[in-house]
């Protein structure tokens, strides 16, 4: 099991039910060291000032806030300890709210919560009503030394946290101005033709199907230089954006997704996710109470 992050308690009226905090997600993102061209040496950032061209040792460095541009408010270390959350040791759960209502838009980065010791009644009765009651817990609690909301939903046999954006770091999309479709009323004949092929490309939700076909590439592409090979690709041809027919557009894609079916013989289902021992990531299938996806986008540091 990997190192819990976390632990302590899932707080809801007089119930404590001990838990750890473990990852969830395992970013597979590959980065790239800036090394010196000339001896392959790593390459070191430095701090300096702009002002005379001096390097600032790091304990000279304090923390500014932009109110305008070349214009900061500096802040001790020392204020912002003063009113840091206080740091305790339990996710206090004020609603239980009904899965649905939750837009996926408010889902930042997710974690599991297993059980502590001596937690496993406690934890499994939670589980049980939740999942019976379709309802997901929303709490606070504090984690590397920032408050965050959370919201703690059953996904197979264990509970995702997920912390969540607050209300005022969601962009409203009525800030934008109405898309050509809120005025135009869709053409019934093109809408038609839409949904028919929507419906040829319907199917169910599964995670192995995706894959980072650019990370693969580019692991490729390290293993054979690594072994002394020399590769160079020329860049694809740029294809400019071109007007289309709507309704052709629609009625060709159409056809080709339904040739494609009459030429696929029936077969045995297999998992689409036959994937390199590089990139495989296999995930655990959602349960039945588990209707929201969850995506992670890492979460804003501090200063």
């Amino acid at each position: 099991m990997p190192k819990s992050l976390w632990t302590g308690y899932i707080s809801f009226g007089m119930v404590n039910i001990p838990v750890a905090l473990v990852t969830a997600v395992r970013d597979k993102s590959i980065r790239f060291h800036m090394l010196h061209e000339k001896d392959g040496a790593r390459l070191h950032e430095k701090m300096v000032c702009p002002v005379d061209g001096e390097e600032v040792p790091r304990k000279e460095a304090v923390k500014g806030f932009e109110l305008e541009p070349d214009h900061y408010v500096m802040v001790e270390p020392e204020e912002l300890e003063a009113i840091e959350p206080k740091r305790t040791r339990t996710i206090e759960i004020s609603d239980f709210v009904a899965m649905s209502q939750i837009d996926p838009i408010y889902y930042g980065h997710p974690y599991y919560l297993v059980p502590g010791e001596g937690a496993g009644k406690a934890y499994g009765l939670l589980m049980q009503a939740m999942v019976e009651m379709e309802r997901t817990a929303i709490g606070k609690f504090v984690f590397h030394d920032r408050e965050y909301v959370a919201a703690i939903r059953p996904l197979d046999h264990v509970f995702c946290l997920e912390v969540m954006h607050f209300a005022d770091e969601i962009v409203n999309p009525h800030d934008f101005e109405p898309a050509e479709h809120n005025e135009e009323k869709a053409d019934k004949r093109q809408l038609d033709m839409a949904k028919q092929l929507i419906s040829a490309l319907a199917g169910d939700f599964d995670p192995k199907r995706y894959k980072d076909d650019y990370r693969e590439k580019v692991m490729e592409l390290i293993e054979k230089k690594a072994k002394g090979e020399s590769l160079i690709t020329a860049p694809p041809a740029f294809e400019g954006a071109k007007v289309i027919d709507l309704m052709a557009a629609l009625e060709k894609s159409l056809r080709q997704v339904r040739s494609g079916e009459e030429q696929t013989p029936p077969q045995e289902t297999k998992s689409p996710g036959a994937v390199r021992k590089k990139g495989a990531g296999g995930a655990a299938k959602p349960s039945a109470a588990t209707k929201k996806p969850s995506a992670g986008p890492s979460r804003k540091k501090a200063g």
